[in-house]
């Protein structure tokens, strides 16, 4: 007989270990395995960790086998491992109703639960009876069987199970945005049950993701039908976040040991090395002891001062636990396997022979990892005083199976065992290696042959979507629908993948559906409801920030492909050429350079080989040849809420019963649901993609309205409007011109309360008369504001009787004016009519979920409180917009320009997120009024002007304003005339500036319109006596007050545009210091290391005042100086003060205050009163620049502040800087606490 290799015998001897340690305790029916010998229960998350040293252990044996029997070794340990995942399957597949409410809810109540009976797979404790939504549990799960599946375990068995595990994929591809309870169940660590944001959680689940994705669950013995799919904009959402938390844990954790597992082994989610290594030497620095790591800072876990009665903590009582947390060493056991993974062969000898110190050995002499070393009761104080001496004892499980799990695992791996590719088959580990450089594929398609035509003309040669068949061409939203029917599964009542908008990452793949090529176009191309799209430029911006976004994120083999179809209305107003913006983009595109990515286009038929291409088995035919079976069929009141126009091409080209397949008519049946049913009788004039058509489905009697019209006006967006109801724009410019209807001013508005609202024999308003006036209506403004006049007082559903009975109602006449309208490109009055018609902003929901997810909170409304409403967690799309409307204080525009600034915030936190730091709470209501003011500044305005001009930006300008806002570049202001209905305007511009202080256009010789033009503008401005189109704050307010007194007034006192109204004569000057305060103020902006320091402040006093409210001292016992939760804190209190500027001189008060920390005091004073301290520092100002000969005129106050203005727009430093001003009154006001050679004052 062979003699035993002495590696046989080392397995041997850890066989026997894992054996007495893991495996005695598999239950023989379920393969589950009981906490320990007290606690019988399964948790998810140890089963999982424990089962991986049995997995390591059966792939050693397989591959270091000496006889036979350690090749029926390897097969048992193996099918041990298959028995407890499957339990774990089981368990969970008990709890499918909740993992079909949960893709929809993302609540507490509807999640799997984190722990199971060991001997049945039942629950054991109720819903709310614990922590149980702890995403990273689930996620490991699936990631461990993505890599055991990988390694030639077979766990799935049926499609039923396939499905299973596709809606789990569903189950956590929102754990970007849901606040759950953690690796450690207990949520936020005050332990009181409230749920956060956990970077283990979302790092699990990114990894796991990654993956699942077009993994074939059967291994080598499936096909198509047993594949995960996984979409990868979902990856990347958790890419994103995880990097804009880590090394933060969470709002309540600075620093968490958790996080080792996220970072290294099992998930390596993380692809910046740096970040990595910053992450992981914060763990080994803050929470590193003699025994192990600290899970975080101020854990009171098994700790002598913790109350074992209670299962929540006092938010002072953490403070006790500071300096005591146990010590766990499960995190070396991490730290083994990390050094194993990253080479790092000292690393791992260090931590092994840590370890070898601490183990317990029990019988046998084999080697047990306890759960934790605590303090003992009678050495606490010690531990106090001196950190990291007293020698502590082991307490808790022994072993802690999970961490003697990983301990077993990292000596087989330190031993030469186990290779690091073996227990990671899918390469994971292969995360921060540097990936390729992308080059994204473009595709130019043209919606016609004519625009074909127009783009040669200008030397751009392309194909149109009919030339590009058999490959197809379809809307984003189509792909949507298609998504949905992943994972459905009648048997066991899951409904597929929830209806989401899909990606650029998503919509930059090539799909084969039966035997079809199909190509999406981006998600911004198919905005249907909102207003963006209609903005060229903004069409473009969105086009460069997918662009550079795919850049940086694209990970698939393959090149991503973007398709770009050029429609009518990406022409100017000729119809001739392509719009300037649209032409200079395909130029640059065409030079293989734009938005910071490599750009290759070409035609679609030649990416074909070098693209990302998906094949979506899903959608192949079932047992009767059809694509989908009857169970499956869609309902039509699913798609009830799709309530766009949608274009689609392929079914129209390929008319005949050959291309006309099974395919097409599933998409077929898809667009009958998507496409409103039109009540206008078709025209001569196909409109092609149609992608602004308005939503007409509501339109009940459109047709009798057009019978009645003689003559149809076809706009360029594809709305049908009878020129009937609204005035042709000769008639306007004659009734424009008629002196009697306008006052000297240039203002129109008098014409409503004098000759608009007629009144009834009762003295209310006329509604009949008011249609009649209508008709004859000289503008669009004015048919508008009749239209809202009606929309308030009769409703939207009010049918007219314009030109016939019953006529069209109040909505279907707005919805007409609103495509009008948005031809003549007039933004204020688009914005204006949106928001009557609650247009629903594309993904406002998701954009706020965005911010949110990167650890923002957001703000709408003006300051302060309640007004100024605060979004601390993601809500549904109905309150969020009623929420917006309340703070708005029902100003219509207001409400609108909040949801279009808070999808653009999402747009810049996506791909910039380094313009946010050091920002928690992103205050939209004080950010538009700061674009407003500097508006008012750069064009030397009023404010009724600046909110005119500010509302009457394109959005692809207002989208500029806003990034030269919160990156602080400054930036100029492009101002020309130009005629639209009737009447001039200002066009306004936004435009950076450059090095020699002028705007590019200006220092290129570019200008908007001819001086010829301008000065025959002027011409006819002077004719028309300076009319301008009415301003928003004029019209709203005179439409209110001709209304019942109870309606209060949209632009009122306090309001946005009355508190410019004070600011505009003071931003006439070149107050450049003032403007960065305002604009640091409403930005939340404050210097780095800030929250850290005030809370140093805080030790050394009783609490902070700042306008009456105080931040006491106590915070500090509850919360550490690095958590996000104490920063929130602090802002809160900062945010009682509503004026931007005088904020931030209060922020620059307490940094003085900071620099009394570092000296030698024990405190500095009871309740420290900020705005005393600046106050004094003021009338010192005052009192020296008086004296100096400066008068009462040039030293005015700040009426709400009492404030010098001058002080305001004061440098820091400098003689005459504030920080000098400032650190002779920190000095006055804290004198008697300072020692007596403690400073000098300069």
């Amino acid at each position: 007989m062979r003699s035993r290799s002495n590696s046989g015998v080392r397995l041997d001897g850890y066989a026997r270990l894992v054996q007495q340690t893991i495996l005695r305790h598999q239950d023989a029916v379920t393969g589950l395995l009981p906490a320990s010998a007290d606690h019988r229960d399964a948790w998810v998350r140890d089963n999982v960790y424990s089962i991986l040293a049995v997995w390591g252990l059966g792939l050693a044996y397989r591959k270091n086998a000496d006889r036979d029997e350690d090749k029926a070794k390897a097969y048992e340990l193996e099918q041990s491992v298959v028995k407890l995942m499957r339990g774990l399957l089981q368990c969970m597949m008990r709890q499918v109703d909740k993992v079909e409410a949960f893709k929809y809810s993302q609540s507490t109540k509807d999640c799997l639960h984190a722990k199971y009976n060991t001997h049945t797979c039942a629950t054991v404790v109720g819903d709310h009876e614990w922590g149980h939504l702890q995403m990273d549990a689930t996620s490991l799960y699936l990631l461990m069987l993505a890599q055991m599946t990988a390694s030639g375990l077979h766990i799935i068995h049926s499609l039923d199970e396939v499905n299973f595990i596709q809606n789990l994929v569903f189950y956590i591809e929102a754990a970007y945005k849901t606040a759950d309870f953690g690796i450690w169940e207990r949520g936020d660590k005050t332990n009181q049950g409230i749920t956060e944001l956990n970077a283990s959680s979302v790092g699990m689940a990114k990894a796991a993701l990654e993956a699942l994705d077009e993994l074939d669950l059967f291994g080598a013995k499936g096909g198509p039908q047993s594949v995960i799919r996984v979409l990868s904009d979902e990856v990347q959402h958790c890419q994103s976040i995880l990097h804009s938390m880590l090394p933060r844990a969470s709002s309540s954790k600075e620093v968490d040991a958790s996080v080792l597992s996220v970072i290294s082994y099992p998930a390596f989610a993380v692809e910046d090395s740096e970040l990595v290594e910053i992450t992981k030497q914060e763990i080994i620095t803050k929470l590193q002891g003699r025994y192990g790591c600290c899970r975080f800072l101020r854990d009171g876990y098994r700790t002598p001062k913790e109350d074992p009665s209670r299962s929540y903590y006092e938010p002072a009582e953490l403070k006790l636990f500071e300096n005591i947390e146990c010590e766990w060493p499960l995190f070396w056991a991490y730290l083994i396997i990390d050094g194993v993974f990253s080479g790092n062969m000292e690393q791992v000898e260090e931590y092994r022979e840590a370890l070898e110190g601490i183990l317990i050995k029990g019988k046998n002499g084999m080697r047990l990892m306890p759960e934790l070393y605590s303090v003992p009761p009678d050495k606490v104080d010690e531990e106090y005083r001196n950190p990291h001496t007293v020698d502590r004892i082991p307490m808790g499980k022994l072993p802690l199976m999970w961490g003697q799990s990983l301990y077993i695992l990292g000596c087989l791996m330190a031993e030469g065992f186990l290779a690091p590719g073996e227990i990671d088959p899918l390469n994971r580990r292969f995360a921060t290696v540097p990936k390729p450089d992308v080059v994204v594929q473009v595709c130019i398609l043209a919606e016609t042959e004519g625009i074909k035509a127009v783009l040669r003309k200008e030397g751009i040669d392309v194909e149109t979507v009919a030339d590009v068949y058999p490959i197809r061409v379809q809307p984003a939203r189509i792909l949507s629908h298609i998504y949905a029917r992943l994972g459905r599964n009648k048997q066991m009542s899951l409904t597929g993948r929830p209806y989401r908008h899909m990606g650029v990452l998503g919509t930059s793949k090539l799909y084969n559906i039966r035997k079809n090529i199909f190509t999406f176009t981006p998600q911004f191309i198919d905005q249907q409801q909102f207003y963006l799209a209609l903005d060229n430029k903004m069409i473009v911006e969105m086009l460069r920030t997918d662009l550079s976004y795919l850049c940086s994120r694209w990970r698939m083999t393959g090149q991503p492909t973007i398709t770009f179809p050029i429609s009518h209305t990406m022409l100017d107003e000729t119809g001739n050429n392509v719009h300037p913006t649209v032409l200079a983009t395909l130029r640059k595109l065409q030079d293989g350079y734009f938005g910071g990515a490599r750009i290759q286009t070409g035609k679609l038929s030649e990416f074909l080989t070098t693209s990302c291409r998906t094949h979506l088995s899903f959608m192949d035919p079932g047992p009767e040849g059809k694509v989908f079976a009857k169970s499956y069929e869609l309902s039509i009141g699913s798609f009830e809420e799709l309530n766009a126009e949608e274009w689609l091409h392929g079914l129209q080209i390929a008319e005949d019963a050959d291309t006309y397949d099974e395919v097409a008519q599933y998409l077929d049946h898809l667009l009958q649901r998507t496409v409103p049913q039109s009540n206008l009788p078709p025209t001569a004039q196909r409109g092609g993609l149609n992608r602004f058509r308005a939503a007409v489905h509501t339109t009940r009697d459109l047709m009798s309205l057009a019978s009645k019209a003689k003559d149809l006006h076809v706009q360029d967006v594809g709305m049908y409007v009878p020129t009937k109801i609204f005035q042709a724009s000769q008639q306007s410019v004659k009734l424009l011109s008629s002196p009697d209807q306008q006052d000297v001013d240039g203002k129109s508005h008098t014409l409503h309360a004098e000759m608009n609202l007629p009144r009834d024999k009762d003295g209310n308003v006329d509604c009949k008369a008011l249609v009649d006036q209508l008709r004859i209506c000289p503008t669009l403004q004015e048919q508008a504001d009749i239209l809202y006049m009606l929309h308030i007082l009769k409703g939207p559903d009010w049918h007219t009787g314009l030109d016939s009975e019953p006529g069209p109602t109040v909505k279907e006449l707005l919805t007409e004016l609103y495509v009008r309208v948005g031809n003549t490109r007039q933004w204020a009055l688009i914005r204006y009519i949106s928001g009557i018609l609650k247009k629903k902003v594309e993904a406002l929901d998701e954009a706020c979920t965005a911010l949110l997810s990167h650890q923002k909170h957001l703000t709408v409304g003006l300051p302060p409180e309640p007004r100024e409403k605060t979004i601390s967690a993601p809500i549904p799309y109905e309150e969020l917009v009623r929420l917006i409307d309340e703070a708005s204080e029902k100003n219509l525009s207001v409400s609108i320009l909040t949801q279009e600034i808070m999808v653009y915030l999402a747009m810049y936190i996506r791909t910039d997120p380094v313009l946010f730091a050091e920002m928690f709470r992103i205050r939209i209501g004080l950010i538009i009024q700061v674009m407003a003011t500097e508006l008012a500044h750069s064009l030397h305005c009023s404010a009724g002007e600046a909110t005119e001009n500010l509302m009457n930006l394109s959005p692809s300008d207002m989208k500029s304003l806003l990034y030269h806002i919160i990156s602080g570049k400054e930036f100029g202001v492009e101002k020309s005339v130009r005629s639209v209905d009737s009447s001039v305007t200002a066009a306004i511009s936004i435009c950076e500036v450059g090095a020699v202080g002028a705007t590019k256009p200006e220092r290129a010789g570019i200008v908007r319109l001819k001086s010829e033009i301008k000065q025959q503008l002027e011409k006819r401005r002077q004719s028309l006596t300076g009319n301008k189109p009415l301003s928003l704050q004029s019209t709203e307010a005179d439409l209110t007050s001709s209304l019942s007194a109870g309606h209060s007034e949209l632009l009122g006192k306090g309001s946005f545009s009355s508190m410019l109204e004070g600011q505009s004569s003071k931003d006439s000057r070149q107050g450049q210091w003032q403007r960065r305060r305002r604009l640091d103020g409403a930005l939340n902006r404050v210097p780095m290391g800030f929250y850290q320091q005030v809370w140093k402040v805080l030790q050394k006093c009783h609490g902070l005042s700042v306008e009456g409210f105080v931040l006491p001292s106590s915070t500090t016992r509850e919360m550490t100086p690095g958590e996000m939760k104490f920063a929130v804190h602090v802002e809160s209190v900062l945010n009682r003060v509503s004026q931007p500027e005088y904020r931030q001189l209060l922020v620059e008060t307490i940094l003085v205050l900071t620099m009394l920390v570092d000296m030698e005091v024990h405190t500095i004073g009871n309740i420290i009163a900020v705005e005393k301290i600046l106050h004094i520092a003021n009338d010192l100002f005052y009192e020296e620049q008086k004296a100096l000969g400066a008068d009462d005129h040039m030293l005015e106050r700040d009426p709400a502040t009492g404030i010098c203005c001058l002080l305001y727009d004061s440098a820091p430093s400098g003689r005459f800087g504030t920080m000098t001003y400032l650190s002779k009154s920190v000095a006055i006001y804290v004198y008697d606490f300072l020692p007596a050679d403690g400073c000098s004052m300069q």
